[in-house]
């Protein structure tokens, strides 16, 4: 696999950072969770359970390794450094100053493995004046503006359905560690990555800050192509209470979908810019739309080349054949489920290893091949240092 022979230590907790190294797992990475005394990664207490294991969990630490180890004992710091010392990236996910004071940071692992890429990945960054603030996603995304955009028909802010920001820093991490990898093996350097979940969503904005950065100005969402000012790029209720969307606001589906609907009329109002001038269009299919069920409109569409899709609750989406086809919803031999890997490489593929890690599964395993005999092991149990 495109990982094999790579070593990585996971300092993480919650989603971004699991993530990014599940992800190096299924491409074949040896992965070491590093898992506090006491409890332990939170996502093992987190949501719904099958065989006494959180969902949650196994989706964000399949395939790797759990080590418990005190990192606030001078003995758990050694112990850290050693493994980091044979390791070739290390991700963390702590508040801002935390490793710092742990010893456990970029310049303490410098200093026992030169090349390594350190990745840490936080709320706002590093540095500057939120450094300090505590936050999750929802706040970042409130903070950073984005939540202002995902609104129900009365302008209140909702819950977002996925959490952006950690999501999106997980993709910059995994993207900005395989750079330094790459890098790396041309220079013999490592190298330090700062991600913000903050940056990330902003890095991900390039279709939403036109009235912004253009007339210094936040967007009125319903003049936007994207929050719905477009008759084709637009969410409509069917006669059953379901939903169903438009997603392709390209004037040629416009005129095959209102061919189909007898009102070529209406095309003139979808070549305006989204906002009053797609008024017209909007109101018919609001109307129309509201004339047959679910899944009337989808036998409808079967043979019509319009940007179209019914409004799937989750289960139905990981039913669809195209979802198994693609193996984003695996089977374990227990029959339990799985989210997939989303790289498709034709060579070396990723090898899903289903197994995620007991609680502290690997530290005696970990510490005898640091060179630890049984009685020391014993020592370090019974001083709470593992």
């Amino acid at each position: 696999m495109k990982l094999d022979g790579l070593r990585v230590l996971d300092l993480s907790l919650f989603l971004p950072g699991p993530t990014v190294t599940q992800m190096m797992a299924d491409h074949g990475a040896e992965v070491i969770k590093i898992e506090s005394l006491g409890g332990g990664e939170p996502n093992r207490a987190i949501g719904q359970q099958r065989d006494g294991e959180t969902v949650y969990f196994t989706a964000t630490h399949r395939g790797k390794q759990s080590m418990t180890l005190n990192l606030k004992e001078p003995r758990g710091v050694a112990i850290f450094l050693a493994l980091a010392s044979q390791a070739d990236v290390v991700v963390e996910s702590f508040r801002p100053g935390v490793v710092k004071r742990l010893g456990v940071d970029y310049a303490a692992v410098c200093a026992v493995k030169p090349d390594i890429v350190y990745a840490s990945i936080s709320a706002y960054g590093q540095s500057g004046p939120l450094v300090a603030n505590p936050a999750h996603d929802l706040a970042v995304e409130a903070m950073c503006g984005l939540l202002s955009t995902n609104v129900d028909a009365a302008g209140t802010p909702c819950l977002p359905a996925m959490p952006m920001g950690d999501m999106l820093s997980a993709m910059a991490t995994l993207s900005g560690v395989l750079m330094a990898l790459l890098r790396r093996a041309e220079t013999g350097r490592g190298d330090y990555l700062d991600v913000a979940m903050m940056d990330s969503i902003y890095s991900c904005m390039p279709n939403s800050v036109g009235a912004v950065f253009a007339e210094g100005r936040p967007p009125v969402l319903e003049d936007e192509r994207i929050w719905g000012g477009h008759a084709l790029y637009r969410i409509y209720e069917t006669q059953d209470g379901k939903h169903v969307v438009l997603g392709g606001s390209e004037l040629k589906f416009a005129r095959n979908l209102l061919a189909a609907l007898g009102r070529e009329d209406l095309l003139d109002s979808c070549a305006e810019p989204p906002g009053p001038g797609q008024r017209p269009a909007i109101e018919f299919l609001e109307e129309t739309f509201r004339q047959r069920d679910q899944a009337q409109w989808v036998a409808f569409f079967s043979d019509l080349d319009v940007c179209f899709a019914p409004v799937n609750d989750l289960r139905t989406g990981f039913d669809l054949e195209q979802t198994r086809h693609r193996e984003m919803c695996l089977t374990d031999p227990a029959g339990r489920e799985h989210i997939g890997t989303p790289f498709k490489f034709d060579n070396e593929p990723g090898q899903v290893n289903f197994h995620a890690p007991g609680y502290g599964e690997h530290t005696d395993q970990l510490l005898t091949e640091l060179g630890y005999d049984a009685a020391q092991i014993r020592s370090l149990h019974s001083a709470s240092v593992v």
